[in-house]
C-alpha cells in the first residue's frame, strides 16, 4: 500500500459495534454501567475530598488512596462515557486519533494501577511488619515519588506500544467489534502484520503482572504471617477480614485484566459477546469496588467523610436558615408598606 494510501485510511474514523450479537440488549445493558460508573463517581470523589480536606489524613498511606481513586476516575471517563453513548445513542464513531488516546489511557493506568497496587501492599507490609520504621521508610516526599514512578513506568512501557499499533495500516473495515478500542481489537482490523505489537504487549503485560503479582503476594504472605502472630483474637479477625478484602480485589483486578487480554488473543470457542461483556466488567466494576474497600472501609477516611457531610449539611442549615429569615424580614417589611400603600 502506498504512503498516501496509508496516511488516509489512518485518518478515517473507526465505529463501535458496542456488544456484538446483543445490541437489542444495549439499554438494558446500560443501565448496570451507568449504575457502576456513577458509583464510581461519588466513591473515589468522596475519598479525594475527605483525604484532601481533612489534614489528619495527610500520610503516605491516604496519599495513595487518592492516587488510587484519581486512576479509577480517570480510567472510567475514558471508556464509560462512550460506551454510554455506544449504548444509548448509537453514537458509535470515534476518531482515528481518539482510538488510540482511548487505548493509551486504559493500559497506561492499568499499568499504572497495577504498580500502586505494589506500592500499596508495601505500606501495609511496613505498617504492620516494621512498624518503627515505618515514618523513616515511607514519607510523604517518598509518596509521591512512587506514584510518579508508577506512572512513568505506565507511560513508559506504553508509548512503543501506541507508536507500532498507530503505524499499521488499517485498511481493512472500520468497525471494532467492541464497546471500546481495546487493544487486540483494533489491532484485526490492520492489513499489515501486526506480530510484533502482539508479541510486545504480551511480554510486557506478561512480565508487570507477573513481577507486581509476586511481589504483592511476597507482602501479603509476610502479613498474615504477623497478623497470626498476634495476641488478640478480635484483632486477628479484624485485620483478616482487612487483608482478605484486598487480596479480593487485587485477585479481581489481575484475573479479570489477564482473562480479558488473553480472551481476546484465544477466543477459545467462546462467543463474541461474552468476551466483550468481561472487558467491559473489568473495566467497569473494580473502579466502584476500589473506594469501597481501600477508602471507606477504613475508620479514619469513613470519620473524614461523615466530618465532610456534616460541614455540607450545615451549611446548608444555615443557607436554609438565612433564607428563611431574608422571608421573614421581606413579609415584614411588606407588613409595613402595605398600610402606607392603602393610605395613598
Amino acid at each position: 500500500m502506498s504512503t498516501t494510501n496509508h496516511s488516509y485510511t489512518n485518518s478515517l474514523p473507526f465505529l463501535l459495534m458496542g456488544i456484538p450479537g446483543l445490541e437489542a440488549l444495549h439499554m438494558w445493558i446500560s443501565i448496570p454501567v451507568c449504575f457502576t460508573y456513577i458509583m464510581t463517581l461519588l466513591g473515589n470523589s468522596m475519598v479525594l475530598l475527605a483525604v484532601r480536606l481533612d489534614k489528619s489524613l495527610h500520610e503516605p498511606m491516604y496519599y495513595f488512596i487518592s492516587m488510587l481513586a484519581v486512576i479509577d476516575l480517570t480510567f472510567s471517563t475514558a471508556v464509560v462515557p462512550k460506551m454510554l453513548g455506544v449504548f444509548w445513542l448509537d453514537s458509535r464513531e470515534i476518531g482515528f486519533e481518539a482510538c488510540f488516546i482511548q487505548m493509551f489511557f486504559i493500559h497506561t493506568f492499568t499499568a499504572v494501577e497495577s504498580g500502586l497496587l505494589l506500592a500499596m501492599s508495601f505500606d501495609w507490609y511496613t505498617a504492620i511488619c516494621n512498624p518503627l520504621r515505618y515514618t523513616t521508610i515511607l514519607t510523604s516526599s517518598r509518596t509521591i515519588q512512587i506514584g510518579l514512578l508508577s506512572l512513568a513506568r505506565g507511560a513508559g512501557v506504553m508509548t512503543p506500544l501506541m507508536y507500532l499499533l498507530t503505524s499499521l495500516p488499517y485498511c481493512k473495515t472500520r468497525v471494532i467489534p467492541h464497546s471500546y478500542c481495546e487493544h487486540m481489537a483494533v489491532v484485526e482490523l490492520a492489513c499489515a502484520d501486526p506480530s510484533i505489537s502482539d508479541l510486545y504487549s504480551l511480554i510486557v503485560a506478561t512480565l508487570l503482572v507477573g513481577a507486581d503479582s509476586v511481589f504483592i503476594t511476597f507482602s501479603y504472605g509476610m502479613i498474615l504471617r504477623s497478623v497470626m502472630r498476634l495476641p488478640s483474637q478480635e484483632a486477628r479477625l479484624k485485620a483478616l477480614r482487612t487483608c482478605g478484602s484486598h487480596v479480593s480485589i487485587i485477585l479481581l483486578f489481575y484475573i479479570g485484566g489477564l482473562l480479558s487480554m488473553y480472551l481476546q488473543m484465544f477466543s477459545f470457542g467462546l462467543a463474541p459477546h461474552v468476551q466483550v461483556l468481561v472487558a467491559d466488567f473489568y473495566l467497569t466494576v473494580p473502579p466502584m469496588l476500589n473506594p469501597i474497600i481501600y477508602g471507606i472501609k477504613v475508620k479514619q477516611i469513613q470519620e473524614g467523610i461523615f466530618k465532610l457531610l456534616r460541614q455540607l449539611a450545615g451549611r446548608s442549615i444555615s443557607q436554609a436558615d438565612k433564607d428563611r429569615s431574608d422571608a421573614e424580614r421581606g413579609r415584614h417589611q411588606q407588613k409595613r408598606i402595605y398600610p402606607i400603600l392603602k393610605q395613598v
